[in-house]
């Protein structure tokens, strides 16, 4: 099929996995114009609102991301929200094809007794409060002197450091005020981390985890009992240097004689302990788990003692989920938008054409930045392979309807306040500038939280300067 204009593609998501296969579509030879759709006023989803602000280096992934879309070959349109701002059935009218990188922005089930109490509380709706999210409230319970975390990974460690962290020492990050101010006054003394498995099944990686041993005035304490290495353990340590890394951290803070822990706040490392109930009437009072031991393979199984640990807070730290994209179908049980390598099948598990998915959305929160990459050129393997067949075509008649011109017109005239590039590096200059401002302490930026805020400095309108 000849085709008189360039193909037009809408990507939904400008996180890391959005722009990385906005930029593979940028450079596959194709004639084509791309636009990456965001929810939110400012690009680059979990790397900007989901990496802890004392993590300075993590975040020099964004810098990366600023020069892909710097280029200027790839259009954002920020601040409107699929389903909300416009129907996915849009989308398909003005674009050719389209490409769903949503992620998975919320926190997986744990279905465990008193989970539900007041004072449990899922890891990722804390992450989005200290990373100033601008759709989450902008106060937080910090009232226990004890928590628990339960989890085994980065972002368990992520929440134990940021709870036991003086908020001093988080001033030189871009720490919004609010999540400064609650801090200060946060009353915390130990955070239990509680991993079913073993140290050596551990998912931190070995840099987080010795990062945890230099936070001022914190100690680590781990437990000589709970290093139990089986047969697939050994194998791993001898195998995967990360493993190996992240034991030799573990077992060097076992040597650490008691009187040497003179901090006012610790972290434990438990390991080996199933989380079973969380324990409390109205609030949360206790966290109950049951040792478990290694069984050969890697995996464990429960030994019938159980143990009962005080705690006011329980941060629940098991891994991020998908939500439903308004108009495609959903596996429920995955959190995951059903597709055969990022083509994304109907409800007669049959490819829609011109509906791709890549990212967590895609296969799930499992992954570094280098499979997100890998995994965005299979995605944009196959759009290309359909778009080269003559498959892919706008649903709208006309061709004077497809695109990006046609597609702002048409949010301009449903009132919809989107922004743009040029927009966010008038977000990006102002946020920097207030990190400039502040007296004694360097910073690079203070956020802003507000949405109203966000949005009117994108689109060089007036506002009141409230950042909150």
């Amino acid at each position: 099929m000849t085709r008189s204009r360039p193909l037009s593609v809408a990507l939904v998501g400008a996180g890391p996995a959005g722009i990385y296969a906005a930029d593979i579509l940028s450079k596959s030879g194709l004639d084509v114009s791309i636009d990456l759709f965001e929810r939110l006023p400012a690009p680059f989803g979990l790397v900007r609102y989901g990496v802890a602000p004392d993590h300075p280096r993590i975040k020099q992934i964004i810098v990366a991301l600023h020069r892909i879309l710097q280029r200027g070959d790839i259009n954002l349109i920020g601040n409107v929200e699929i389903g909300a701002d416009v129907s996915l059935a849009q989308l398909r009218e003005h674009y050719d094809a389209v490409v769903v990188s949503t992620g998975s922005d919320r926190d997986a089930a744990l279905n465990i007794p008193g989970v539900e109490l007041s004072g449990s509380f899922g890891a990722a709706d804390f992450v989005s409060w200290y990373d100033g999210h601008p759709d989450v409230p902008r106060t937080w319970p910090l009232e226990a002197q004890e928590v628990a975390v339960i989890g085994a990974g980065n972002v368990a460690l992520d929440v134990a450091r940021m709870l036991a962290k003086h908020v001093e020492d988080l001033m030189p990050t871009e720490i919004p005020a609010n999540v400064a101010e609650q801090l200060a006054a946060n009353p915390v003394t130990d955070v239990h981390v509680f991993g079913r498995r073993g140290p050596a099944q551990a998912k931190f990686t070995p840099l987080e985890l010795r990062e945890l041993g230099h936070v001022p005035d914190v100690d680590v304490v781990v437990y000589e009992e709970d290093f139990q290495f089986d047969e697939a353990s050994e194998d791993m340590i001898r195998s995967n240097n990360q493993a190996k890394q992240v034991v030799k951290t573990l077992m060097d803070w076992t040597l650490r004689e008691e009187s040497e822990r003179t901090a006012s706040r610790r972290i434990h490392l438990h390991f080996l302990h199933r989380p079973v109930e969380v324990l409390g009437g109205d609030r949360v009072e206790g966290i109950r788990t049951e040792r478990t031991e290694l069984t050969g393979d890697g995996s464990v199984r429960g030994t019938g003692e159980f143990v009962d640990t005080p705690v006011q807070a329980v941060y629940r730290a098991v891994g991020y989920f998908g939500s439903p994209v308004p108009g495609l179908p959903f596996d429920v049980a995955g959190g995951v938008i059903p597709n055969t390598e990022g083509r994304v099948l109907g409800e007669d598990g049959e490819p829609i054409p011109g509906v791709y998915a890549t990212g967590w959305i895609k296969r799930g929160p499992v992954g570094l930045i280098g499979s997100t990459k890998s995994d965005a050129r299979e995605t944009i393997g196959h759009l290309v392979e359909d778009a080269e067949a003559g498959l892919l075509r706008a649903t709208g008649r006309d061709d004077d309807a497809v695109g990006h011109d046609a597609m702002l017109a048409a949010l301009e005239e449903g009132g919809v306040r989107y922004t743009t590039w040029q927009g966010w590096e008038l977000l990006d200059a102002y946020e920097q500038a207030l990190g400039a401002q502040h007296e004694g302490v360097e910073r690079n930026r203070v956020k802003v939280v507000r949405r109203e805020t966000m949005t009117a400095i994108s689109r060089g309108e007036e506002h009141d300067g409230a950042l909150l």
